[in-house]
């Protein structure tokens, strides 16, 4: 009821922007021509979930008493998931050098298999998922030490679990039951990937430029950027970890960082495509029925109990480059110009997202960042907060005069450090300090790195990847249908097709993973488009909604 509430007060906002928005648009031009069918590539970026803890045992559920029901469809492939050896028989342990001792008496070096949380375990603390330790936990590629690098301490919610064990728990199609609903009628990946080892930072960063190497710290002292930058011999830094954007109006880190180099905006910009970064908490005009405005505009979760910002500035990706930030949170003239370069400079509030949408305004790209409590970020949100975005998000644009044309990406910024069982291709190396994948200070030799964004330098080190596996979903109605891609791809997979299908196979050059990713294509097929079979589902239950 709350979250209903919630989304009428957002439409009549909307409402409001639409009568507000009369002007005509800025630079308004007919459709630019695409390679495909597909006019309009919508990004939604939640957070923090490995492929493993949202489809290990996909797509056959426990299906409890209580739970939605799950019930895979006929025909339905299976994923590289967890087999039956690993279920009960995982090399996964429990070190005593870390202290991790069992708490239900299985002592030090214990086995620790992975486990089904239900339902009522929806709210998890969050799993250490740094870029050095998230290498370490991948142990050279034997993907045994998870709970002894990245692990944390489960016994609030599950005290029977081993201490630092939460990391093996998995969720199925009885909880994140719209997921695996949408794979049943579209496309999904099970050998998609983290660009790089580490965070939310990196990963926001990776989405739109493909490249981490340009960074620009508040500053460079040894203390300030242990675990957030690698330094290179042209005295240039790669990002490893989060830092807030500088000079955002609700910036806070102590050293924060801005970009070089170029992004997938600028590209776009340089052709008159329209494109927005829609996301939740922008618009500092706005008060919540809470009280708060502002920076400090946040939501209590009902599943978890957390307050969090609506706003997280470290997710905020256009706002580290000068060339596509809106430090002020400035608001768009109307409208009409949403998707236009105007004040707003192309950043938005997801409310100005729908508000494009009724308007039959949608850009031709937009990403999409959900609030925090939505986020389905561990410790202050979860996969029933994640699910009524996704979904709502998904009803409207299914209903919209845009979807015959519309292609949805949904794509994870990095794996909370929760337990994958498939290590990653290793397309890009790094020696530096901070590596750990094959050695002390090493993922392979970086003498082959990809180059910085200074010409001059090479072999950009800092750069480890691909990182963790992560799910990859493509929702349209040239999806191919109850689909399991096994093609290779990578966050930079959505800018890949983005370049292809409306920049005629521009790259961004500099270093960027654009240049060795696959595109989305193989998970579409465009000669047997599903144009009127929306799948239209419950917010809550992620159930097909039938009213």
């Amino acid at each position: 009821m709350r979250k209903k509430i919630a989304r009428s007060v957002a439409m009549g906002l909307v409402a409001l922007l639409i009568q507000q928005g009369s002007g005509a648009a800025l630079g308004a031009t007919a459709a630019p021509p695409t390679a495909t069918p597909i006019k309009h590539l919508v990004v939604i970026f939640p957070e923090n979930i490995s492929f493993d803890h949202y489809f290990a045992t996909y797509p056959v559920a426990a299906n409890p008493t209580g739970e939605p029901a799950f019930t895979a469809r006929a025909g339905t492939p299976t994923v590289n998931g967890l087999s039956s050896a690993l279920l009960t028989n995982n090399p996964n342990f429990l070190n005593s050098v870390n202290n991790s001792t069992s708490a239900s008496g299985g002592g030090p070096g214990a086995a620790l298999n992975p486990f089904r949380l239900d339902r009522s375990q929806a709210a998890t603390a969050d799993q250490n998922h740094d870029y050095t330790p998230e290498q370490a936990a991948a142990d050279q590629g034997l993907m045994d030490l998870f709970p002894y690098w990245v692990g944390v301490d489960s016994s609030p919610l599950l005290p029977a679990v081993p201490t630092d064990g939460l990391t093996m728990g998995y969720y199925d199609g009885n909880t994140v039951t719209a997921l695996w609903n949408y794979a049943q009628h579209f496309a999904m990946s099970d050998n998609s990937y983290d660009t790089i080892f580490g965070p939310s930072t990196p990963g926001a960063i990776n989405l739109i430029s493909g490249q981490t190497n340009g960074a620009v710290p508040k500053s460079t002292s040894a203390s300030a950027t242990a675990g957030l930058l690698v330094g290179n011999t042209d005295g240039s830094w790669s990002l490893i970890g989060d830092s807030d954007p500088t000079s955002d109006v609700c910036s806070t880190s102590s050293n924060p960082v801005y970009m070089t180099g170029q992004n997938i905006g600028d590209l776009l910009n340089a052709k008159n495509i329209t494109w927005g970064w829609f996301h939740g908490g922008f618009n500092l005009s706005l008060t919540n029925s809470n009280g708060t405005t502002g920076c400090a505009r946040t939501t209590t979760s009902a599943v978890t109990g957390e307050t969090k910002v609506d706003y997280v500035p470290h997710h905020a990706a256009f706002q580290y480059y000068a060339s596509t930030q809106n430090l002020t949170h400035a608001r768009p003239s109307s409208v009409a110009n949403i998707g236009h370069t105007d004040a707003a400079n192309h950043q938005y509030d997801t409310e100005d997202f729908f508000a494009a949408l009724t308007a039959n305004n949608l850009p031709a790209v937009s990403f999409v960042k959900p609030p925090g409590f939505e986020e389905g970020h561990p410790g202050y949100s979860d996969p029933l907060d994640e699910q009524v975005f996704l979904v709502t998000v998904l009803n409207a644009l299914q209903q919209s005069r845009e979807w015959s044309s519309t292609a949805v990406v949904i794509s994870w910024d990095d794996s909370d450090g929760w337990y994958d069982h498939q290590m990653s291709p290793i397309l890009n190396q790094s020696a530096s300090s901070a590596d750990a994948l094959t050695g002390t200070g090493q993922c392979g030799t970086g003498d082959a790195a990809l180059p910085g964004v200074n010409p001059a330098l090479a072999h950009a080190q800092g750069r480890c990847g691909f990182g963790p596996r992560l799910p990859f979903l493509v929702i349209s109605p040239y999806s191919r249908p109850n689909f399991v891609d096994h093609t290779l791809t990578n966050q930079v997979s959505a800018i890949r097709f983005i370049e292809d299908n409306w920049l005629g196979g521009t790259r961004i050059g500099q270093g960027s993973f654009d240049a060795i990713s696959n595109s989305i294509d193989s998970m579409l097929d465009f000669k047997h488009p599903k144009l009127n079979r929306p799948l239209l589902l419950n917010p809550s239950t992620g159930e097909p909604d039938h009213s």
